[in-house]
């Protein structure tokens, strides 16, 4: 099962449209799950990330999607929904 970071902080509204998008994705069945990260907690994510959150990360990959994105462009980076 693939795996994914979503950062974000915890009074970010886009980061709340971000979790129900995946949330909306996982009611479909989809194959991932995720965590969030609180970019707040680190300078080094703060740093990397503050201008850009939310972010979703797949974990052990290089591969991101940066703010914004539409339901459509999450679907193509979470990969196909089952049938």
């Amino acid at each position: 099962m693939r795996q994914f970071i979503l950062y974000g902080t915890s009074a970010c509204h886009l980061c709340e449209l971000a979790e129900a998008m995946l949330e909306a994705r996982l009611d479909l069945g989809g194959d991932f799950s995720y965590r969030k990260a609180d970019i707040s907690e680190s300078d080094e994510l703060f740093e990397r990330y503050g201008l850009l959150i939310p972010v979703l990360r797949e974990e052990g990959l290089e591969r991101e999607l940066h703010w914004p994105f539409e339901p459509e462009e999450l679907h193509a980076f979470l990969g196909p929904a089952p049938a």
